[in-house]
């Protein structure tokens, strides 16, 4: 019995201090890095003994939620200025902020069209009606308004654009046929997720380029999680899964 009792704590001390080691984290991501985020996730946990919860959303509104005490770990938003907002508002850890990808902005068709066809389309502005995100909230609601100043058709087009709370809901007006043009995310359809029509890169010169930054909550400054997803999204394997899902990597991705 005695034996037993030894043995038992024995295995209970392993199990304890093996736990231990596992962290949680809750992150709040921006829509557009939804399955690239997913996809880095699923690999860390593979690897380790850490689990995360996501939300996905707009950047503007978790920067609202933040602000209001909303319990997130960590912050992956769509642009620069919201992480930056978040630390000088004394609610990110200093010095924690990083760009940990630079998002593409395509055109989303749902007909099958060339790219010719489209880039066209978009540069005479003969569409009906397109999608944006709501650049109150959303990064590339505000790239896709730059686009179009660029092209000289911001103010013409004003009346046919149709607006979704962040990128994902832009992709899904086109996706459900409810507008025939859409400004969306490569990362949505690099990996040829369901849809019926056709896409074309906007070239990066059309509009500022879109940093995406990070940022560390205070609340999680020293969560093996946090720390493990960081390392990993600067290693070899995370820069492929993000490249493969169409982002850019940061040549300096510091502060």
């Amino acid at each position: 019995m005695k034996l037993y009792s030894i043995l038992f704590a024995s295995i209970l001390g392993i199990f304890v201090s093996f736990t231990t080691l596992a962290e949680s984290a809750h992150l709040a991501v921006a829509a557009n890095f939804r399955q690239c985020m997913l996809a880095l996730v699923t690999e860390l946990e593979k690897e380790s003994n850490h689990r995360y919860v996501l939300s996905f959303g707009s950047s503007g509104k978790f920067y609202g939620q933040i602000l209001h005490g909303a319990p997130f770990d960590m912050f992956f938003s769509a642009d620069v200025a919201k992480p930056i907002a978040v630390s000088e508002a004394g609610l990110g850890v200093s010095k924690s902020r990083f760009t940990y990808a630079i998002g593409r902005l395509a055109l989303l068709s749902s007909a099958k069209k060339s790219a010719l066809a489209l880039e066209q389309t978009l540069i005479t502005g003969a569409f009906n009606k397109v999608s944006i995100a709501n650049p109150k909230f959303a990064p590339y609601g505000i790239a896709s308004l730059e686009v179009l100043d660029h092209l000289k058709r911001l103010e013409e087009s004003k009346s046919k654009w149709v607006l979704g709370e962040n990128i994902a809901q832009a992709y899904q007006f086109v996706d459900s046929g409810n507008v025939d043009l859409g400004f969306v995310a490569l990362s949505q359809v690099m990996l040829k997720q369901k849809y019926a029509g056709s896409f074309w890169l906007i070239p990066d010169s059309w509009h500022l380029p879109i940093q995406q930054q990070a940022i560390i909550l205070n609340k999680a400054k020293n969560n093996p999680a946090v720390l493990a997803l960081i390392n990993f999204i600067h290693s070899n394997k995370g820069k492929n899964i993000l490249t493969s899902y169409g982002y850019l990597i940061a040549e300096n991705n510091s502060v």
